[in-house]
């Protein structure tokens, strides 16, 4: 007969039905749980549309904070403000210092170099195993002062000496061994430079003194330091160093040869390629959002808007923002002003267009009444006029604003829903684990009760069988 299967530890747990003697499918708990589940699915369905609609709206969240962070970079008069320079950049370098510096024109001649007191010596055979003998080296330092160098026999080389001498840096001075190149029998010498350029680094080597040496070892040539010479609109003008630093506000000149005689421009003005690119990269990042927006609103009869955000509020207020925010006045001191004004536009598919030449122009034209129509300015009689990236700024700060911005609530929303959901599931999944168990220990009691039930009705056929036949009366 086939029987059920009960495991260890008590009816109900790890069951499994064979071929069961009630005669219901040996799967029948699993296919009645399998309909109880199905409620179940329909709320991960409705979850998952909602997980949909929070990664578009991570989506749209992070095209507006790019837009920000660009506003935020380049949202003052200073930060917008790129420079550029013209000048012989064989003679100097330039470095510009944006909120300093102004446009203009300056003449300069670099007459003459700035350089440091510095002292060659003697030459040698080898740098290593030539013996310079025992001594000291005596300088005199700028500030008047007198230092000694000693040189013991392990470091009688020429090479032992720069090592002494680089090893104490208080002193201010460096010394390097070098081959001159001469092709002679003694062409190792050592180059003494201290690291200060100008006449009031100036310093001496009065002295060498070395004994048993096998040459002679002293200052075979010597070069004192001096100013640098630089003409700026005529007028010469002493450096200490050949990195000019306040010769012109916001201007560091590094000097790179002198060209007595040859005077040369140097000119800054506005960079209106830079600033222009910059406004076009904040126009592209706006465009990113125009469409996405534009995208999710596209719709036709096969759109399913519980998975995007096709017609949600959310986006028809931000593109009236943005748009709010192009047409803006602005005002400075040349008059209320638009963006449109300097070339930015709406096209006819909703997105903005910078027509960069007319733009470049007005740069050029004036450049100050762009950076106020974009950036804002202060008056005269006190307080800041906000431009049109305050603006921006303020439409994306309102957006993205926690708790309560436009997205960060539309997102809040939508997690709450899903929270939500994730509860009801968890309660449902634990309503359906007791369920399932009771069915289990129903349909094994069941199970036995049919199998006692079956093993009786065939003892009594049995006893029926073997009784002794009651003979018929009549």
């Amino acid at each position: 007969m086939n029987c059920l299967s009960v495991a260890s530890g008590g009816v109900g747990l790890g069951i499994s039905f064979g071929s069961i003697n009630t005669g219901l499918p040996k799967d029948i708990v699993q296919q009645i749980m399998n309909a109880e589940r199905i409620p179940l699915q329909k709320m991960e369905e409705r979850k998952g549309k909602h997980a949909e609609k929070m990664a578009l709206v991570d989506q749209i969240t992070a095209l507006v904070e790019a837009v920000r962070k660009d506003v935020i970079a380049n949202g003052s008069a200073r930060s917008l403000r790129e420079l550029s320079f013209n000048t012989r950049e064989d003679i100097v370098g330039v470095a510009l210092d944006k909120n300093i510096a102004q446009p203009g024109n300056y003449q300069l001649e670099v007459v003459q170099l700035a350089q440091k007191s510095s002292a060659m010596t003697s030459g040698f055979e080898d740098p290593d195993s030539s013996y310079v003998g025992v001594g000291f080296i005596q300088f005199d330092m700028p500030d008047g002062t007198t230092k000694d160098i000693y040189v013991d026999s392990d470091n009688a080389s020429l090479n032992g000496i720069a090592k002494l001498i680089n090893s104490d840096q208080s002193n201010g001075l460096n010394a390097r061994v070098v081959n001159d190149g001469s092709g002679s029998e003694t062409p190792w010498k050592l180059i003494m430079s201290f690291d200060e350029t100008g006449d009031a680094a100036r310093a001496e080597y009065p002295y060498f003194y070395f004994v048993d040496g096998i040459n002679d070892f002293y200052i075979e040539s010597e070069r004192p330091a001096h100013d640098a010479i630089v003409k700026l609109d005529g007028f010469e003008i002493e450096l200490p160093s050949n990195k000019a630093e306040n010769l012109i506000p916001g201007v560091t000149l590094d000097l790179k040869k002198a060209a007595p005689g040859e005077e040369f421009s140097l000119t800054i003005d506005e960079d209106v390629a830079k600033i222009t690119e910059k406004v076009q990269t904040l126009v592209n990042e706006l465009n990113a959002v125009i469409s996405f927006i534009r995208e999710q609103n596209t719709l036709d009869e096969k759109s399913d808007t519980s998975r995007t955000l096709g017609g949600d509020l959310i986006l028809q207020t931000l593109e009236t923002r943005i748009r709010s925010t192009v047409f803006k006045d602005i005002e400075t001191k040349f008059g209320f002003k638009r963006v449109g004004d300097l070339g930015l536009t709406f096209q006819r598919d909703g997105s903005l267009l910078l027509d960069e030449k007319k733009f470049e122009k007005n740069l050029a034209d004036n450049y100050e009444l762009v950076a106020q129509t974009l950036t804002g300015y202060f008056k005269p009689e006190g307080g800041k006029t906000e431009g049109f990236m305050d603006y921006l700024k303020d439409l994306t700060d309102t957006t993205l604003r926690e708790p309560d911005g436009l997205l960060r609530s539309r997102k809040r929303s939508i997690r709450s829903r899903m929270d939500q959901i994730d509860r009801r599931i968890a309660t449902k999944e634990r309503m359906l684990e007791t369920k399932e168990k009771n069915l289990k220990d129903k349909f094994a009691r069941l199970e036995g009760t049919i199998s006692r039930i079956q093993t009786q009705g065939a003892g009594l056929a049995a006893l029926g069988a073997s009784a002794p036949a009651i003979p018929q009366l009549g």
